[in-house]
């Protein structure tokens, strides 16, 4: 990126205008400006009219007005909440969408913003009528920007903030309740000491439960394997237990952000409610449905709003949301909002996974001090008095006096039953979240069974399309779901209602889910496009599908936006596949697996789905919430802003059995793993003021 900038700088012949300093150039200036951004893709559109706007209802404001207005609206399209204005004024260059490596360009940010200073700045910005200061007593809450020491928000984005942290606090601010006989029934629900290597250690499952007993939000969070979806199922047969031996059974929801997440936490909580050791009236008293955020809190189509509020809030005692990691600020600001304020909220998570695409990291915010710990001497001794667990753990924390209440009602769970710690998918998902990446090559050098490490020698190595079709060893690809297809099938004969066809169906989504190909980009001969057209291609040269363009049967697509008419979600992935019409022709039809846990399949016709994407190949972001099999991602030939260490873990905790490793040219997986999400927040400490006007009360 370095290179980038100096080659952009030093191109003097492609200089739109004489170099210019925001402080000396005018209005009209700056907006010719946005505009050659603009057509450079640098900036949005809507970011350049934002500016227009501001310039529009104030007609003194200075071009660093206008160039902050700009930079603040592009950072929320890259999934900041708002503007660091020290952070910009730092790196200036970074705030835009820079173009890649060796793509010239005309005058940047640091040129424009040469010599300028926060004082400065903030100075011109208090001038405006257009932002309102939040750290002078007076208040014009019409304003469409906030001010609040060096960051500069959206208005909306500021509000969300604020309530998010003013909700959590008032949650944080109940009295500590210890349910009656709690030690008793948490020795019942967890019989085993718990052990790593015959060695005894703390058991954070039954820690979790114990803390999230005692209060009305709390956050547990962990990597995978690790019992996020165990410690719930026992939790909620904790709390359900004494309100069914009283005759008042508790009203529980359990959500997540997209319909994959849901249909796989309702096939995970069902299997772990029916091991559950409580009578069979609590095991029917928990829930197995799981449905997505949008629909529990009624979404209303082309409305940013939603049926429930805070003047007709959730009929609802517990709610339990997993994922957590995938929640913008808008949608926990509406989720909070809907609440009713005796209900308990559940959040599970794994804080290391990306954050989500829209503005906000609200789980990692909230996890930012997990893995310390942090708890009081109150919490320690309250948990070894009720649960029998002493809390200890590498790096952790305890703190003398109250300690902060967010961490007392948080749980990071430490060891995963998935995945062997020290090898295979679980080594390496280790060492990139530590950002070790001689030893991450190093183990991707060893070739274990679980782990592929694939060097391409060109965009056009055949060694891809052997993985992508044919798999490696153990591990499939995707002739895996196509013969399922072809063999599988029901005979001709068979009734077009009969159960055999969904049967059949069922079995073709489960196989391609063996497989999947993640990409970090969406553009370009290594992005979802390029590659889907590539898989495409191959498998029709091979014979295995009959077409590649337009709808053919095989074909696998993913829902891109949410169709409540026909009750499909962002995420839901479906397969087009001939089967017999109601007149004995074959029509083609999409099968989808229903989201209501049952299992089963529907079709629907292919000219109903608008929004849709072919899926041989998806981004990491999109396959979050999901598990496969085996799981390979393919690596661009460059280095990207989007290459973290974040997209790594993600893309690799998304194996179950095998991960492989694509890699279009040496050093940019080394350079992934050296760099972390930035995403720009004050979510964290806005709710660390709540938090200390807490403990002073």
């Amino acid at each position: 990126m370095s290179q980038t900038l100096k080659q952009l700088s030093n191109s003097q012949s492609n200089v739109d205008h004489p170099l210019l300093f925001v402080g000396d150039a005018d209005s009209s200036e700056l907006l010719h400006q946005l505009d050659n951004w603009v057509n450079r893709g640098w900036l949005r559109a809507l970011d350049r009219s934002f500016a227009t706007f501001i310039l529009e209802q104030d007609l003194q404001a200075q071009a660093s007005v206008l160039l902050a207005a700009a930079m603040t609206s592009h950072q929320l399209g890259r999934g900041h909440s708002c503007l660091d204005l020290v952070a910009t004024l730092q790196a200036p260059d970074f705030v835009l969408s820079l173009p890649p490596e060796g793509e010239e360009g005309g005058q940047l940010p640091s040129q424009w913003l040469l010599g300028l200073d926060v004082a400065q700045w903030r100075r011109a910005l208090c001038l405006s009528t257009m932002v309102e200061d939040r750290d002078e007593p007076q208040r014009f809450p019409e304003r469409p920007l906030v001010l609040t020491g060096q960051r500069l928000y959206l208005r909306r984005y500021w509000n969300y903030e604020r309530s998010i942290a003013q909700a959590l606090s008032a949650r944080l601010s109940v009295d500590v309740v210890t349910p009656e006989k709690l030690s008793g029934r948490l020795d019942a629900l967890f019989p085993d000491t718990f052990k790593v290597n015959d060695e005894r250690h703390s058991d954070w499952q039954k820690i979790a439960c114990a803390l999230a007993a005692r209060g009305n939000f709390s956050v547990i969070t962990g990597g995978p394997g690790t019992g996020k979806t165990t410690s719930v199922v026992r939790l909620l047969g904790l709390l359900q237990t004494p309100a069914v031996e009283e005759g008042k059974p508790l009203r529980i929801r359990l959500a997540a952000p997209t319909g994959k997440a849901a249909a796989r936490l309702s096939e995970s909580i069902g299997k772990a409610v029916r091991e559950l050791p409580v009578s069979a009236a609590v095991q029917e008293a928990i829930p197995t449905d799981v449905s997505t955020l949008h629909r529990l809190l009624g979404s209303r189509p082309d409305s940013r709003n939603f049926i429930h509020h805070r003047d007709k809030p959730l009929e609802l005692d517990v709610l339990v949301v997993d994922e957590a990691s995938m929640i913008d600020l808008e949608m926990m600001a509406c989720l909070l909002d809907a609440l009713p304020r005796q209900a308990r909220l559940i959040l599970l998570g794994d804080k290391d996974q990306l954050a989500s695409v829209d503005a906000g990291s609200v789980l990692g915010d909230l996890c930012r001090n997990a893995e310390a710990g942090g708890y009081s001497e109150q919490t320690v001794a309250w948990l070894e008095a009720h649960s029998g667990e002493s809390v200890s753990a590498p790096g952790l924390q305890t703190a003398v006096g109250a300690g902060d209440p967010l961490a007392q009602q948080t749980v990071m769970l430490r060891y995963s039953r998935r995945f062997d710690a020290q090898q295979g998918i679980g080594r390496l998902a280790k060492l990139v979240n530590e950002k070790n990446a001689a030893e991450a090559r190093s183990l991707l050098d060893q070739q274990l069974p679980q782990l592929l490490n694939l060097k391409l020698r060109g965009e056009h190595d055949a060694a891809l399309t052997e993985l992508i079709i044919n798999g490696k060893g153990d591990a499939p690809g995707y002739r895996h779901y196509l013969e399922q297809l072809r063999d599988q099938r029901p005979a001709k004969d068979t009734p077009w209602d009969s159960s055999l066809w969904a049967g059949w169906a069922g079995k073709v989504l489960g196989a391609f889910d063996e497989f999947r190909l993640l990409c970090a980009l969406r553009r370009g001969p290594w992005g979802v496009e390029g590659l889907n057209q590539r898989v495409a291609a191959e498998l029709r040269r091979c014979e295995l599908l009959s077409g590649d363009q337009g709808w053919y049967e095989g074909r696998p697509v993913l829902v891109t936006r949410n169709d409540y008419s026909l009750s499909l979600m962002n995420g839901d992935i479906g397969i087009a596949l001939w089967v017999p019409g109601p007149s004995a022709e074959r029509v083609l039809r999409v099968a989808f697996p229903r989201n209501d846990g049952s299992g089963g399949v529907r079709f629907v016709m292919p000219s109903r789905l608008v929004e849709v994407e072919t899926v041989f190949a998806m981004t990491v972001h999109k396959s979050q919430g999901s598990e496969f099999n085996h799981t390979a991602l393919v690596l661009p030939d460059s280095l990207n802003p989007v290459l973290t260490k974040e997209l790594l873990y993600t893309a690799i905790t998304r194996a179950k059995h095998w991960f492989s490793l694509v890699e279009a040219s040496p050093g940019v997986f080394e350079g992934a793993v050296s760099r972390n999400v930035q995403r720009t927040s004050g979510l964290a400490l806005q709710l660390q003021d709540e938090l200390a006007k807490l403990q002073r009360t």
